[in-house]
């Protein structure tokens, strides 16, 4: 949902302008970039689904291990940057279009193009990754439905102004959440590398408190937090440290732009 609100408000943001700047003419060529990205991205989505039914059972453990490395870091590098970029990121998509239009309109398509297409890279690879902590096969795809359905929806209402959201407090808050789930799959990704034998994956340990795998909450906390019925110490002391570190990190002002903010306030 939060992908897909982010992708949704950046759609808008150059529909509005492109429309405001008398530009109307493009606007199929701007859905045209759209439909390019979500392309690009559910073709990843693919590749990477059936990469991972072509290898062994050792080279799956390591491709996903793998991939879920990368989906964190990325993951956590883009939720880092929408929280410094926020405030600037209309003005951002305007300049972008703005340098693209020499280009005429295959300039709008490829401004539209790259602008959603970092959106949907992302959120195909961090969709996948997740994907490969739980059995089921349809309840993750009904949730991944629901989620972009309410993010259209919702991108929808704020383009007509009919729904007023405090974005701020929306992607602090939804961003916690993002960072919270990224560690549950920092987590199992661990797992599958302690699987292959690239890390040591001695004294795991479990608990029954959940009513043992299978269950509501099991599986709640296994598929959000990443927090199973077995889990080994390295894997527990990699959740901990990650959480310690990049939830305060991610909650903390930026001393440096308030103080600008300050001095050049009586200007």
């Amino acid at each position: 949902m939060r992908e897909g609100l982010e992708a949704s408000l950046i759609i808008g943001i150059l529909v509005a302008y492109i429309i405001r700047t008398d530009r109307k003419s493009s606007l199929p060529f701007l859905w045209l970039g759209v439909a390019l990205a979500v392309a690009l991205s559910l073709g990843l989505g693919a590749f990477l689904s059936y990469s991972s039914t072509q290898l062994t059972v050792r080279g799956e453990e390591i491709f996903a291990g793998v991939s879920s490395l990368a989906a964190v870091v990325l993951v956590s590098w883009m939720v880092f940057w929408m929280k410094s970029h926020a405030r600037g990121l209309r003005d951002s998509l305007h300049q972008q279009v703005d340098s693209f239009t020499p280009m005429g309109r295959a300039g709008v398509v490829a401004a539209a193009f790259f602008a959603v297409a970092r959106e949907g890279l992302e959120t195909a690879l961090f969709i996948y990754s997740n994907f490969k902590t739980v059995s089921s096969d349809t309840a993750p795809t009904i949730g991944l439905a629901l989620g972009l359905a309410i993010a259209i929806v919702l991108g929808i209402a704020i383009y007509r102004r009919s729904v007023k959201l405090n974005l701020g407090k929306f992607f602090t808050i939804s961003g916690t959440a993002l960072l919270v789930v990224a560690a549950g799959v920092l987590s199992h990704g661990i797992n599958e590398l302690q699987n292959f034998g690239a890390l040591p994956g001695a004294h795991a340990f479990a608990w029954n408190w959940t009513g043992g795998n299978g269950t509501l909450l099991a599986t709640l906390l296994d598929g959000t937090v990443g927090i199973a019925n077995t889990l080994t110490w390295l894997q527990l002391i990699i959740w901990v440290a990650y959480l310690g570190l990049i939830i305060p990190a991610y909650l903390a002002k930026n001393p440096a732009k308030d103080a600008v903010k300050k001095v050049a306030l009586p200007a």
